[in-house]
């Protein structure tokens, strides 16, 4: 009887963790590593992106965004939607083309792959007859034109990928009524062009690598006429009338041609070269109510600009080169109606531009979704969640200072429907970055919203003249040079590297620390001020003798007063000595005090007072390596990876060490097996490995790994005391606990009478918590690399344990507290250990009682930089890196989800007919530009 009440008793916890806990990887937020192709639909108003790992991602109206991946590992070169349908087409890298649709479910869209082709060739043909370079998604949305590198064109039905032989167009086609002369002197080599006239669709024109193009009658099956360049083709573009077109070459000019009817026309009507004799491709001619705009890509001299990726645009007298961050993969224009330009969109390979056409001066309108969140390198990242409605406004309204000089007009690209409920909270994502930034993101929802820019550099002298700009413009230049974008990935001093964050989003009080020892404290002010920044040396060794600093030096402090703009502006500043990487810091602003803590020891500051009341050296006598100070030692792995990103970037080369290949796909459900076990008996588990005992001369033991105040009881149980804990690399927690393995201690926590953590400071008088119970004993739980384990207090004495190493050597890498609402019940819930592993394994920890509840794979065991960069949030999410520039967001809570939740349905205007010979299209859905 008893053993069946115990299993009756599993059975109810079971269906409880259902309705708490369960997995998911719900949105990547940032801007897709390595781009590779565009396409845009004007018809949906959705945008396509593929990159070279073989991801597909659609964006519509804020919140409208969809992701697929193809299961082949090859780069997606091109994008084209079928006019006027859900569907799309990618072809990749290895020649095979994939058919998508948005295909509603349960109400909500979702990206599903329906069909893959392949084109054959005839039997024994060489590979590149069938190498396909150029594509025609036709207007009638029933067929795909396929020019390829041995110049043929192939015609192939859609959405079956059926080839259709007899409407096939072969080079010996092309070529039956060319002069000979024209043909024997140059081979016409492959497809670069395949575009379909605006007022006639069964007219197509092909355009040829050396020069040739060639308008097809597709009901005929024959050659209308034939444009004899003599130039190598990069483009082509119809103008709006359909009699002329326009075409780019690799000598920088651009050609005026015109359909006459006589064949074939050797000259052009008229040339251009805007620039010099320089490659000048993707050509984009546009009519409107005033004067024509032309925009084109490249042409620049190489001796003199061969490192600028520009886009100029020319309408009337007014000639921009717009001067992009990095290599141009694709851009289209976005139409107001019919006719006029709306918005110049370009895909940059680190950004996604959109530059206003209407607005004077053609200013940048500001994306809410794309942002490059790598702008300068991310070093670190913090959550804090349900921000209050004041400190979040007039975080705001310092951010919208700062974006004075984007476009006002809204956000052009508004395709779907955005049908996920508002967020319940107003949560921020900071992100520390190389250069020296803290950047703070709305992460409430799916958009990931830039908000506002807070930048330490300026507290400093550092290298860089704030009057240099290499990029500024000057009266007279030519070309007409502006810079936009803001990626930038150089950084003045590598010593102002954000390491930590933390908020208090009660006082508005922030600190962050950094790469050279330097921890600023920050308070939120309305108004610009001009103030100096007090600074307390501390030196963390005590005058130790017989040790010699062989880092980098400290950074020097400007003297003179700093005018800080509004926002958070920095009052006090901390300077430890050695210079150390900052490896943990705690703010209570209750107390008005910051901890910090170094890999040479730790100390406390009064921010109010601004003195220090406490320094300890926790440095091992035999720890050399801490005090040579090289950075890549203090976070081995995480730096070196994130300094080659760097390096390859101002190298210019667009290889990446990292692949988000495979950390794109969704895990499996909830491990059954793990589920199903009785986890009582942990301590006798056969999986379990013997924790090996570290020695206290490894390096870096006296690295202070965490730290934590708490008002708990120390001395006796009837008088609570306010107490700093740190844990260190040792696996010492100082002067109470020494770990008997001298595991790393990583996470630490207070727990009161009631086993609940205590509040956070400042929680309890704005009425979001309950005051802690002050009157049973206080536990402390200490979270090292290799298990958790609780510990009375104040007597100190062990009462319960976990270990979480088994035969795979997994250590904590990450842990934090969070609430797990009920999805079932309104007002239950539990608080909860969130903890993962070097192998990338999320484990559920229950308290008090410190046992396993749920056991997710998260992240590949391989992506170190993922597992380091991995943030929790309150509520049972995190995000994590999947690479530079993107965070993939989880979530572990059954009731708290953060998604994608949309839908996309087919235009409502009838589409074009295959026979319709007078449609006014205002730009095929489809790819932008022929670029390959």
């Amino acid at each position: 009887m008893k053993r069946f009440r115990r299993h009756g008793h599993d059975s109810q916890r079971d269906k409880l963790k259902q309705e708490l806990y369960q997995f998911n990887k719900t949105v990547e937020h940032g801007f897709p590593h390595q781009p590779s192709a565009l396409g845009f639909s004007p018809s949906l108003e959705l945008l396509a992106i593929g990159t070279r790992s073989g991801a597909i991602k659609l964006y519509g109206a804020p919140g409208v965004e969809f992701m697929g991946l193809h299961d082949e590992n090859a780069a997606v070169t091109q994008v084209h939607f079928l006019p006027h349908q859900v569907e799309l087409v990618t072809l990749l890298d290895d020649n095979s083309l994939h058919m998508w649709t948005l295909r509603a479910h349960k109400g909500v869209s979702e990206l599903l792959e329906i069909g893959r082709f392949t084109l054959t060739g005839p039997p024994g043909a060489i590979p590149s007859v069938t190498r396909v370079t150029a594509v025609l998604a036709h207007s009638s949305g029933e067929l795909l034109l396929l020019g390829t590198e041995g110049g043929h064109v192939f015609v192939v039905e859609v959405p079956g990928f059926r080839e259709l032989e007899e409407n096939n167009i072969s080079v010996e086609d092309v070529q039956s009524r060319i002069p000979e002369e024209y043909v024997g002197r140059r081979n016409l080599e492959c497809v670069e062009a395949l575009q379909e006239n605006p007022l006639n669709p069964r007219q197509v024109l092909i355009g040829y690598s050396r020069g040739l193009m060639v308008l097809w009658d597709l009901d005929r099956r024959c050659a209308i006429q034939h444009f004899l360049g003599t130039q190598q083709l990069e483009s082509v573009c119809w103008m709006e009338d359909g009699g002329n077109i326009l075409s780019s070459h690799s000598d920088g000019s651009y050609c005026h041609w015109t359909v006459t009817g006589k064949d074939p026309q050797t000259e052009p009507e008229k040339q251009e070269t805007p620039y010099g004799k320089i490659p000048s491709i993707l050509i984009c001619f546009l009519c409107s109510k005033g004067p024509p705009f032309l925009i084109f890509s490249g042409g620049m001299p190489r001796a003199s600009y061969g490192d600028r990726h520009c886009i100029s645009v020319i309408h009337s007298k007014t000639h921009v080169a717009l001067d992009f961050t990095s290599r141009i993969i694709d851009f289209f224009v976005i139409r107001d109606g019919e006719r006029d330009p709306n918005a110049l969109v370009v895909l940059v390979e680190e950004e996604l531009v959109v530059v206003d056409l209407q607005t004077e001066g053609w200013p940048v309108i500001q994306t809410p979704y794309l942002v490059p969140l790598h702008c300068s390198a991310i070093t670190c990242s913090h959550h804090v969640s349900s921000i209050p409605l004041k400190l979040w406004e007039r975080i705001q309204a310092a951010g919208k200072l700062q974006n004075l000089h984007y476009s006002r007009k809204p956000w052009p690209i508004n395709g779907g429907q955005n049908l996920a409920p508002d967020p319940p909270q107003r949560d921020l994502l900071l992100t520390g970055h190389e250069d020296g930034t803290v950047r703070f993101w709305d992460a409430s929802g799916v958009c990931l919203y830039p908000m506002y820019k807070l930048s330490t550099a300026m507290v400093f002298h550092t290298d860089a003249d704030p009057n240099d700009n290499m990029n500024q413009s000057t009266e007279g230049e030519w070309p007409p040079f502006r810079k936009v974008g803001c990626f930038d990935p150089y950084s003045d001093d590598p010593r102002l590297g954000i390491q930590k964050i933390h908020l208090c989003k009660y006082s508005g009080y922030l600190t962050v620390a950094g790469t050279a020892g330097q921890i600023l404290i920050l308070e939120i002010n309305d108004e610009a001020a001009e103030q100096t920044v007090e600074a307390t040396v501390v030196d963390l060794l005590q005058g130790q003798e017989g040790f010699r600093w062989k880092g980098q030096a400290r950074l020097d402090l400007r003297e003179d007063p700093v005018t800080f703009p509004s926002g958070f502006q920095p009052f006090a500043l901390v300077q430890c000595q050695p210079p150390a990487v900052v490896t943990a810091i705690a703010l209570h602003s209750e107390w008005k005090l910051v901890a910090f803590g170094t890999s040479h020891g730790f100390g406390v500051y009064d921010y109010q007072q601004k003195n220090n009341i406490l320094v300890r050296c926790t440095l091992n006598p035999n720890d050399q390596v801490a005090l040579e100070g090289p950075l890549s030692r203090v976070k081995s792995i995480k730096k070196s990876l994130r300094q080659s990103f760097r390096r390859i970037r101002r190298s210019r080369v667009s290889m990446r060490k990292h692949n988000p290949n495979n950390a794109a796909k969704v895990l499996q459900e909830i491990n059954a097996r793990l589920e199903a076990e009785t986890l009582h008996d942990m301590e006798l588990a056969p999986v379990q490995r013997k924790i090996e005992a570290r020695s206290a001369d490894d390096s870096f033991t006296g690295l202070v790994r965490t730290l934590y105040f708490a008002d708990t009881f120390l001395s006796d149980s009837s008088q609570s005391t306010p107490s700093l804990w740190a844990g260190t690399n040792g696996g010492k927690n100082s002067k109470e606990i020494q770990l008997m393995h001298r595991a790393p201690v990583v996470g630490l926590v207070v727990l009161d009478g009631r086993g609940a953590p205590l509040p956070e400071p400042l929680e309890v008088a704005h009425d979001l918590a309950r005051s802690p119970d002050m009157q049973g004993s206080h536990q402390l739980l200490v979270i090292s690399e290799e298990q958790l384990k609780l510990f009375n207090l104040p007597k100190v004495s062990s009462k319960a344990k976990l270990k979480l190493t088994a035969l795979d050597g997994s250590r904590v890498r990450r842990v934090g507290v969070a609430w797990f609402g009920s999805s079932r019940v309104e007002d239950y819930g539990e608080s909860s250990l969130v903890v993962l592993t070097n192998q990338g394994e999320l484990h559920v920890v229950s308290l008090p009682s410190i046992k396993l509840q749920v056991h997710y794979p998260c992240i590949r065991r391989e992506d170190v930089s993922g597992i380091a960069s991995c943030v929790f949030t309150k509520h049972g999410q995190g995000l994590y890196l999947i690479s530079p520039s993107e965070f993939e967001r989880f979530s572990l809570s059954a009731r708290w989800v953060v998604e994608p939740r949309c839908l996309v349905e087919a235009p409502s205007e009838t589409r074009p007919t295959s026979h319709s010979s007078q449609v006014h299209r205002d730009q095929p859905d489809g790819a932008s530009m022929e670029n390959r």
